[in-house]
Parts: structure tokens; sequence; C-alpha cells
């Protein structure tokens, strides 16, 4: 049963007593369920009740040191079988205060999945992706879900070489009901087509050994299993036949949050309509095994092993009718005369040599004593840019023995340097880098927690406010933490960010893209698309020479002054704690001249978001406790009420 997984659901499209169902079964059987792409709420993660594989989705909801050291593999979602190139979207009336919550959001404002990882624009960035999740859980594979297409036998093989363990191939005919009728019916090829270009095009290139191949989208019997291992999978995925087992009637409103049977809502009154046990998963998938064993013993055939890659055992049928009998090549599935039986040897499996990374090689013997007592300390370390993702191993040891109960700056590294990719990618709270150099691209990727720190040395000729020390696509996917950069950042600077506090000195283009959470403060001008697809969060710009409304994508968000006490206070807070950690002579003069620089300050909110945070205010103001408030508030909203 190892080699049976349940599909990627996330927790938002189905409901919570539906999400731990399948991972009790599947932890029971010692299968894998799929977490999806909304998180995972904290109290599961290392139960019964947690997902062995945890996906990480161009969205990075609630992927977090925690979420990430809790899986048994890590999956980097491309695509989606059912929706290929499109993304995601969870709409407003779904995300309850406990999704929200879990997915690091506000209630009631809907969550964008953008269709590409702004931090994947090349394979060798699918590579470092990689890097960074094997660095953030070492005893973790790592996957990578593409969709069923022609030419996904070329990409695999980029994968492989990326030093993925596991590639899965997904089907259009699968996938949630959510997916537009477009999409499901015009889009994406069967799983058949694209597994048996995958498995020849990586036996060619000579990289079939190096990784396992999984299927899923719309597999149903051990039928489908055999066919499957054929055609070269060595593992598979169940998503729409396991939902029938707990209930599930296909009524495909999933998107509507009416399901009648308790599956794929969160309504509380739907909920209870839930009727769904473990046991009936795990009955579902021995009889699928059992249907498997039959098939296998009349193919004469003892092990999956001996069946993957054995084309030759499948013939075309001869009972087929229809106007154009015949008319379909099926060729490239069946036995070419190059019948191999290729499949995963993990002896060939991918090197990361993470024993020659900074962090085993300096940090954890430097650390050693602080990882047992939690007594704080500090170190000094030279870095360069061939040191990637750089603090995040430390990381991953600090959340496996302390979670998040460190103190912050119990654990301090003072770097020097030039910061490789993905400087502190996935740093927990309790741990602070203060970096005086420059760094590349998605530093603080992921920041969970922690605290980063870059500015420039004091010898340096360079204006920090005049140029970029930072790369592209920093703080992606962040959750929370602070980060104060001494100078200007590249593009994307704090895409979907979630909870972090960050202030920086200028941006590029598509700052603060797709947030959902946290604080953005820039002390200098902005590139163009400032906030788009913002949905949460709140950011104050700088804009002395008043060109912000020119760059500011209007469709989510408006602008105004800033002028509540609380965002003054909140604001200058920032500041001041900018010009503490960098000694940013731009933030002292800032603050030197208070009275004349506010105005010139610029708030930036979601339309959503802002009518969101009135409606809970208004509830807490009358005495309502925080989460009563907000799931008030939210049912409010739902209702067209305010």
């Amino acid at each position: 049963m190892r080699r049976f997984k349940t599909g990627a659901m996330s927790y938002g499209s189905i409901s919570q007593e539906a999400h731990e169902c399948l991972a009790r079964a599947m932890n029971a059987l010692g299968g894998k369920s799929n977490s999806g792409e909304g998180g995972e709420r904290p109290e599961r993660l290392g139960t019964e009740k947690n997902s062995a594989i945890k996906q990480v989705a161009s969205g990075r909801f609630g992927v977090t040191s925690e979420y990430l050291c809790s899986a048994a593999e890590i999956q980097i979602k491309m695509a989606q079988g059912a929706k290929p190139g499109e993304g995601g979207h969870l709409p407003g009336k779904k995300v309850y205060p406990w999704i929200a919550g879990t997915r690091y959001s506000t209630p009631g404002v809907s969550l964008i999945s953008p269709p590409p990882h702004h931090d994947i624009y090349s394979i060798e960035d699918l590579a470092q992706l990689i890097f960074d999740l094997k660095n953030a859980n070492r005893d973790a594979r790592i996957s990578v879900k593409l969709v069923s297409e022609h030419g996904v036998g070329t990409i695999a093989s980029g994968v492989a070489k990326a030093g993925a363990q596991v590639v899965l191939i997904s089907g259009f005919d699968g996938g949630t009901g959510a997916a537009p009728r477009s999409s499901i019916h015009n889009a994406g090829l069967p799983w058949e087509l694209g597994l048996a270009e995958a498995h020849r095009t990586l036996i060619e290139n000579g990289l079939r050994q190096r990784v396992i191949l999984e299927t899923d989208g719309k597999l149903l019997t051990g039928r489908d299993v055999a066919v499957a291992a054929i055609l070269g999978a060595e593992e598979v995925g169940f998503a729409t036949a396991p939902l029938v087992a707990l209930g599930c009637v296909m009524m495909r409103v999933c998107n509507l949050d009416t399901c009648p049977v308790g599956i794929a809502t969160q309504n509380p009154e739907l909920r209870c309509r839930f009727r769904g046990k473990p046991e009936y998963v795990m009955n579902f998938m021995r009889f699928v095994a059992e249907e498997l064993r039959i098939i296998m013993a009349r193919l004469e055939v003892r092990t999956v092993e001996e069946l993957v890659g054995r084309r030759s055992l499948l013939k075309p049928r001869e009972d087929v009718s229809g106007p154009h009998p015949g008319a379909v090549s099926i060729s490239a599935l069946l036995d070419d005369g190059k019948d191999a039986p290729a499949h995963f040897d993990p002896d060939a499996v991918f090197d990361f040599a993470l024993e020659k990374t900074a962090d085993l090689r300096v940090l954890l013997p430097a650390f050693e004593k602080t990882l047992r007592t939690g007594k704080p300390k500090t170190a000094a370390v030279a870095v360069s840019s061939v040191d990637r993702t750089f603090g995040t191993i430390l990381g991953s040891e600090i959340t496996r023995r302390w979670g998040s109960a460190l103190p912050d700056d119990t654990v301090t590294v003072e770097a020097r340097g030039g910061g490789g990719q993905s400087f502190g990618a996935f740093l927990p709270k309790g741990m602070t880098i203060r970096l005086t150099g420059d760094s590349n691209d998605y530093f603080g990727k992921g920041l969970s927690g922690g605290k980063l720190v870059l500015c420039l040395p004091k010898e340096s000729p360079i204006n920090p406010g005049e140029n970029i020390i930072v790369g592209n696509v920093a703080l992606y996917g962040a959750t929370g933490g602070e980060a104060y950069i001494n100078g200007m950042a590249g593009e994307r600077f704090c895409v979907r960010n979630s909870g972090a506090k960050a202030v920086v000195e200028g941006v590029g283009d598509h700052g603060c893209e797709y947030m959902t959470g946290g604080c953005a403060v820039i002390l200098g001008p902005t590139g163009k698309n400032f906030a788009a697809g913002m949905s949460g969060g709140v950011a104050y710009v700088l804009d002395e020479k008043h060109q912000l409304y020119l760059n500011l994508n209007k469709e989510l968000v408006s602008m105004s002054a800033v002028s509540e006490k609380s965002d003054v206070q909140e604001l200058r807070d920032l500041i001041e704690r900018h010009a503490a950690e960098t000694g940013s002579p731009r933030a002292r003069t800032i603050l030197d001249n208070w009275e004349e620089t506010l105005p010139l300050f610029k708030k930036i909110l979601p339309n959503d978001y802002r009518r969101m945070l009135s409606a809970i205010r208004r509830r807490e103001e009358k005495g309502m406790p925080r989460a009563q408030a907000e799931l008030d508030a939210f049912t409010a909203v739902q209702r067209g009420e305010r």
C-alpha cells in the first residue's frame, strides 16, 4: 500500500472532516495523503491526522518551516491536470475564519494562486527550489507535479536533472470539481499519454533510474493501477474515488460551497451531514490492491517492479466501434521493440551534496549547544554567492527541536559577504541573520518567524537608497517574522507575503504582488504594477515624487494618506526598528523630520480587506472575542450585510 497516495485536495476545497479522514486512512495503510496547497492546521502536524505529502504551490499558502518539517514528501505543484496553466482561486465565500487562519489570510477575502511560481522561470530556478526544500527537510523526498501534455517527457527529464526524486504526471480527467468547464473538457491530456511519454523519454536520456514515476487523474480500479505500472508508473494517486467512498455524489458544486454531503464545503450546517470514516477509504484501497494482485497473477508477474515499463503486456482492443475504428494510433503506448522494464534505483538518486553547505560545515557545529539548551549565542560567518539557501538547515533543526518556542534573537548569525540565492529561506522564530553586504534572488523566501537584516558595509561608497542590494522575489511566501533592508530590492518584493513585516528603501516592478497579510514599508520609489492582486496586508510607501498613483495597480486596492493614529504609530515603530537594526541614514532623516515627511507617505490597502477589518473591528468594540467577531463578520458579509 506504500505505493498508493491520495491526490492533492486542499484544506479549503474540502472540509476538515474529509481531509482528516483521508490522512488517517492513508497513514494507517502505510500510504500517503496529500495536503494540497491550502496548508495544514498546526495541531494535525506530527499526529495520525498529518498529511505525509506537503504541497508547495504558487500561492505558498501556509508553507512554514514547521509545515515542511512534518512532511515525508514535499511536492512542488507546477500545474493541475484539470486546469493546466490557470493557477487557482478560492472564492471569498469559502474563506471561513479557520481557512483564513491556516492560509495566513483574512476571512471572506478571495485567495488567488498565481499561474506561475514567481521563483521559477527556468529549470535552474526549479532546481533551486528543490534544493531549498531539501534543506528545509533533509529527510523528505522532493516531488514535482506535472501535467500530461505533449512534450512532458522533455520537462520530466529536466526535473530529474534538477534533483527531484518523484515526478508526478497528472491527467486531465480528475481534479477539482471547481475547475472551469472549459478546462475540464478542453485542456490537458489523459494520464496514459503523458506517463508513457515521460517514461520513454527518461529512458532515452539515461535518467529513468533517478526518479520514481507517479500518475493520477481519475484512476478508479486495480486495472487502472496495472495499466499505469505497465506504462511506467511505480506509484499512483487517487482523489475522486476516495471521496466517493466517503460519500461524494458528484454534484459538481464544489466551488459554490453547497456540497449536500458535507465534503466540498466549509459551511458548518452542511459539514454536519458528513458521514465518512477512514475505514471506508481503507476498504476501497484494499479492494484496489486485491484486484491488482489478481491481474498480476494472470500476467505471471510477482512484483510491481517486474510490471513497471512492460508495455508488451498491453495490446489494442479489437472490438472498437464508431465511425472511425482504428483511426487513432496508440503505438506510442504499446511495445515498440524497446521494451525496457527500467525503474527507480535508490542508489542512483540525485546527490545534493548537503555536507558541503555552510550550514552543515559551520552553523550546526557552532550552535550545537544552543540547539540543546536554548541559550542565546551569536556566531560570525563569512559567506559568498555559492552559499545557497544559507541558514535553512539550521532553521529546520530549530523547528524540529523547539518549534516556535525560542525567544527572538536566540540564534544570531552575523554574516558578511555576498549572500547566495534563497539566503535565509524558511527561517523560524528565534533565529536572526544579519548580513553585511548584498544578497541574490529569493532573499527570505518563506520567512517563518525569523529576522533578517541586510545592510552595506560602513566603508561602502554606494548610496543604499539608490542601489539594489537584494535581488528579485525577496520574501516570497513569507508567513511571519521581520526583514530590514538598508537599500533597494529588485522585482516582486514581498510577492505573496502573508505575515512578515518588512522595511526596504525602494522596490522594482510588481512589488507586494498577491500579498494577503503582513506589512511592507517602502522608503523610496516603486516600479510599475505595484500591489497587483493584493488582497490583504498593508503597504506604506514614501511617495516623494508623487508618482505612486501612476505605478499602482488599482484593481483591488485603494490609496490614502496615513492619518489614523494606529497607522501612524505602526509606521513610525517600523522605521525606528529599521534605523536601529541597519543604521539607515534615510530612516534617521525621516524620523528627524517626521512632521514634514509623514504627509508624503501613502497607505495602500485592499478594498475587500478593509471592509472585513472594519466589520471585525465594529464587533470587537461591542465586546465580542476576536474569533467570534471574525465568524460573525464573515457570515454578515456573505449575507450582504455590513
